[in-house]
């Protein structure tokens, strides 16, 4: 049993040694959203209909601690980490949802007599979410194989949304307004032609929110441990969280100031088993669930997901001598989401994971542990007959990928 599980599995603390177990690491994520959409008026934007619109996430710090005390058969352990969100993306060339309601400007235009055939636009959306949690635990070994452990996790849920949709410019024939049919600014063109409805629709607008909330989650983990083999399963309640926007700037509405919504985090169960093939190796493997269609999310999308996320887990490790050990493992996650589900502000997709890691013994009271895992998901196509809401058929197709690599030190004292 190791430090680890005063996160994983609070009721194994039990059997480690008596004393202070002390860990602290540090995971860096390097990830990318890419979407990849098809929409005819696009064309008037560059030529083509379709547009690869691209995330960057790099969050070189993700900070772990762990620490557990055991005495015969008690322990309290604790434990914080990020345990939710994606990090921070940003979008420099913003997203489809917000372009494609642009591009349809010069069909609009057209069909009401002002032959119109190019747009542009400045567009950019960056945004956050971090869940912090802090988990207090206590186990307790009821007998020499079995333990129970009882916790609670306060969560604390921090989102955040900047962007900008600025300098939108089209291209309309006006015999007075735009004789030669030159790139103008829309707003001025809609101004001077008395559309003010347009005018305000194409000004220029940002998004500054934050979004924060907290809620605590009971968990109750049990461990059985009989010579090589060692079950255990852990169940996490929901967390009922609803967000509060603090908005500086919303010229969208989308982000009204003080209004709040749900951002729960679903419950979650894990069952698992290891075993030890031999002194020196053994395997483990598990499954988890999250119940995501019990937990309340902006917009009811929670409506949309079949069940919820379910994940299979394989893992084994080598002990090579005193001083050095090495470990691999994999992980499929199946998302069980609908096309409702998706959109280029929110998208989950199915993946699998591969990791390996190693642990170097640097003294009997000091380990070092490394580790790197990758992440291969499933693309995603969703085709919409009204695209965005334009009554226009589109596509988009949702991609991501994962590098994470992680440190850390445990310690007995």
């Amino acid at each position: 049993m190791e430090i680890d599980a005063a996160y994983e599995n609070p009721a194994g603390l039990v059997f480690l040694t008596d004393g202070l177990h002390l860990s602290i690491s540090n995971q860096s994520a390097f990830q990318t959203r890419t979407i990849t959409s098809t929409f005819a008026p696009f064309a008037m934007n560059g030529g083509s209909t379709t547009k690869e619109y691209k995330g960057v996430t790099n969050s070189p710090i993700i900070p772990s601690i762990q620490i557990a005390y055991k005495k015969d058969r008690f322990v309290l352990s604790g434990h914080f980490s990020v345990v939710g969100g994606g990090g921070k993306v940003t979008f420099d060339d913003g997203l489809p949802s917000f372009e494609s309601m642009v591009a349809v400007l010069p069909l609009a235009l057209t069909h009401n007599g002002l032959t119109t055939t190019a747009y542009d636009m400045n567009c950019s959306m960056e945004g956050n979410s971090y869940i912090f949690g802090f988990q207090l635990n206590g186990s307790y070994k009821i007998t020499d194989a079995l333990s129970a452990g009882v916790g609670i996790r306060v969560n604390m849920a921090n989102n955040g949304y900047k962007g900008s949709l600025t300098d939108i410019r089209i291209n309309p024939l006006h015999p007075v307004l735009n004789p030669t049919a030159a790139m103008m600014s829309a707003p001025t063109f809609f101004t001077n032609a008395g559309m003010t409805t347009y005018a305000a629709a194409t000004a220029d607008k940002q998004i500054d929110c934050k979004q924060t909330g907290w809620g605590i989650a009971p968990i109750i983990s049990v461990d059985y441990h009989l010579n090589k083999l060692n079950l255990a399963a852990k169940y996490e309640f929901r967390t009922s969280i609803d967000v509060e926007n603090d908005t500086k700037v919303d010229g969208t509405g989308m982000f009204p100031d003080g209004a709040k919504t749900a951002n729960d985090i679903p419950a979650f169960l894990t069952v698992a088993a290891a075993y030890e093939l031999s002194d020196k190796w053994n395997i483990s493997g598990g499954y988890h669930h999250f119940f995501d269609s019990d937990a309340r999310m902006a917009n009811d999308k929670q409506e949309n997901i079949n069940g919820g996320i379910d994940e299979a887990l394989f893992g084994t490790e080598y002990q090579i001598n005193d001083r050095f050990l090495v470990s691999a493992g994999m992980q499929y996650t199946n998302t069980n989401v609908t096309d409702a589900y998706q959109s280029d502000l929110s998208y989950s997709l199915d993946s699998y994971s591969v990791g390996m890691g190693a642990a170097i013994n640097l003294s009997p009271k000091v380990r070092l542990n490394l580790a790197y895992f990758f992440t291969k998901y499933n693309k995603w196509t969703k085709e919409s007959a009204s695209y965005n809401g334009t009554g226009l058929t589109g596509k988009d197709i949702y991609d991501r990928t994962n590098n994470d690599v992680g440190v850390g030190l445990d310690f007995i004292f």
